[in-house]
């Protein structure tokens, strides 16, 4: 986390219209904070990401951390890393999540291991990659998108390179898909979240952000061509997969 976390309150007052969620300035502030209470598990999620993009990054090869937002997991790299060198790519389409970022890379990299790209995520071209870490990203994509971009990950890695992807996930089953939501409204009820905020941020998702089952998940990797899949980490509809090329 940056150190600056301000509470979350872009939901808290009522609105008269709800407009598609957007990662702008005024959540930009916030993130942190809703992150925290909106994401269960994210940090241990993030450490687990970051020690495991350790042991797999191959010397000479870059990571891409696709919807970097502010930099977490990229700073929590540079921990990991120490005083060894790596590189990586930060991309993400919010210019002030990017701003945030770079503000952060002034105080933690001191090597320049991390270089940052304000662009869609869909259009950037991976080479050379040992690890592509996706966060929450994939779930704002257009359906269509998400097969090629798993593609493209799989194309730009090399033998034995590894995809980190953690999402929002649905289950299959009516009655499963509603248990885990009815726990997830707790757990941000638990957070200090308010029905009018849970209700308004929905409501502001909706089309936005479009979840999928895990074996929709996983089947895509699979044709993508990656060898292994694995959940690793889960929390009713929050899932952490790994996959090895």
């Amino acid at each position: 986390m940056d150190g600056t976390m301000n509470k979350d309150r872009v939901f808290a007052e009522k609105l008269t219209t709800i407009t598609p969620f957007r990662f702008n300035e005024k959540v930009a502030r916030v993130f942190d904070d809703m992150l925290v209470r909106s994401v269960p598990l994210y940090g241990e999620a993030l450490k687990q990401q970051a020690r495991i993009a350790r042991q797999f990054y191959q010397n000479g090869t870059r990571i891409f951390d696709l919807g970097c937002s502010h930099g977490n997991l990229g700073v929590l790299l540079l921990e990991c890393f120490g005083s060894t060198a790596f590189k990586m790519t930060g991309v993400d389409s919010s210019w002030p999540m990017i701003q945030r970022f770079q503000k952060r890379l002034s105080v933690h990299d001191s090597q320049g291991c991390i270089t940052l790209a304000c662009a869609c995520i869909e259009d950037i071209v991976m080479l050379n990659a040992s690890v592509v870490v996706i966060n929450l990203t994939l779930q704002f994509l257009d359906p269509e998108k998400r097969d090629r971009l798993i593609q493209s990950a799989f194309k730009g890695l090399c033998k034995g390179g590894i995809l980190l992807l953690t999402e929002k996930t649905v289950h299959a089953d009516p009655q499963m898909k509603a248990l885990e939501q009815e726990y997830y409204y707790q757990f941000k009820r638990e957070n200090g979240y308010t029905d009018l905020e849970i209700s308004q941020k929905r409501d502001a998702l909706e089309r936005v952000l479009v979840p999928e089952t895990v074996a929709e998940h996983e089947n895509r990797i699979q044709n993508a061509g990656f060898s292994v899949f694995n959940v690793w980490l889960k929390w009713f509809n929050f899932t952490s997969m790994i996959a090895v090329k």
